[in-house]
């Protein structure tokens, strides 16, 4: 039986952010040019689905690494509403895999006739998208033909790296970009432990997904790709906010998977995950941290340990998908473009 497109694409993961760090050196430079002369107050991103929990982790990036604060907009108050908002000396960003919504494409060019420096993270280089923005900075993921995203995904966390490092001159974010492909071909080598675990979830009709930090937009995307391919009620939470109400759903025996940081986060995590078993939590793990129930390779920055911890997930999540008896390049009711306005 051939491999889901799903794992297929994947698996290509490495050559993908490979090409991103060598193609993309000049437009990274210029843009990183372009923010130093702004000087923004404030950045706001764009994006729907995959791409606006990628954004969760630029977001993350962004006010961790040069203290700007981020807030993701909202298409429908221009499109719907018709609200045209002040974005002058604002820094904003789209990401999307097609460049071909209309609501992210009209935002943009919006934002870029009120005044603001636009950037366009985009897979498809000849879109919408793309001519919208002042800035494009390539994912270079190639053809994309499962419905589930997984490389252009990965590849729409490290696209903005390299600026961020720039601006920050943040010589561990750039090892730890240096370092990413060899860890993702190390993180295809747990193919077989994230099956492993994927078969503990055979038959879960819900599922928890916790996290804290740079993590957590791998957390909002493991939870959408649960219900995208097994069709698992899954929901994502922040392991601090989980306690405040939501914690009360372990008593109905809903199972929990929690991505583990090694970086700032890693203690409060740790410690927050450490009360919930001791409540009783069905609780396995995916990430850096050591003991983690499969563990991913450490790049040396919390930014880029991002990237295995996702990568992991997808192997995870196509496998649990396999094992349910689904096809994951088939989920019902879905395409691969989604236009909305």
């Amino acid at each position: 039986m051939t491999d889901p497109l799903m794992l297929q694409e994947a698996r290509h993961s490495p050559d993908v952010i490979r090409q991103q760090l060598s193609k993309n050196a000049g437009v990274s430079r210029s843009l990183a040019a372009a923010i130093r002369a702004l000087k923004p107050a404030y950045v706001v991103t764009i994006a729907r689905g995959s791409s606006d929990h990628a954004c969760t982790v630029l977001k993350y990036a962004l006010e961790t690494q040069l203290s700007l604060p981020v807030a993701s907009l909202g298409p429908s108050v221009h499109t719907l509403y018709g609200t045209r908002l002040d974005l002058r000396g604002a820094l904003v960003i789209a990401v999307s895999q097609s460049g071909a919504s209309p609501d992210v494409v009209e935002n943009v060019r919006a934002a870029r006739e009120s005044g603001a420096l636009t950037v366009a993270l985009v897979n498809v280089e000849d879109s919408d998208l793309a001519r919208a923005a002042e800035f494009v900075l390539p994912l270079r993921a190639g053809e994309e033909r499962a419905v589930a995203a997984t490389k252009s995904y990965l590849a729409s966390l490290t696209a903005l790296l390299p600026v961020t490092a720039e601006l920050s001159g943040d010589e561990a974010l750039l090892r730890g970009l240096h370092a990413l492909p060899a860890a993702l071909e190390v993180t295809l080598a747990l193919e077989g432990q994230a099956r492993d675990l994927a078969g503990r979830y055979r038959f879960a009709e819900n599922l928890i997904v916790l996290t804290r930090g740079l993590h957590y937009g791998v957390a909002q995307e493991a939870a959408l790709k649960l219900k995208e391919t097994s069709g698992i009620h899954a929901e994502a939470y922040s392991a601090a906010e989980f306690s405040h109400g939501p914690k009360r759903l372990l008593a109905e025996g809903l199972p929990v998977l929690a991505f583990t940081p090694a970086d700032q986060a890693q203690a409060a995590t740790r410690a927050a995950l450490d009360a919930l078993q001791a409540d009783g939590a069905d609780l396995r793990t995916i990430g850096p941290a050591s003991g983690s129930s499969l563990t991913t390779p450490a790049t040396g920055h919390g930014l880029t340990d991002t990237v295995p911890s996702a990568l992991a997930f997808y192997l995870f999540a196509a496998h649990l998908s396999l094992a349910r008896g689904l096809n994951p390049d088939q989920p019902p009711l879905l395409s691969k473009v989604t236009k909305t306005r």
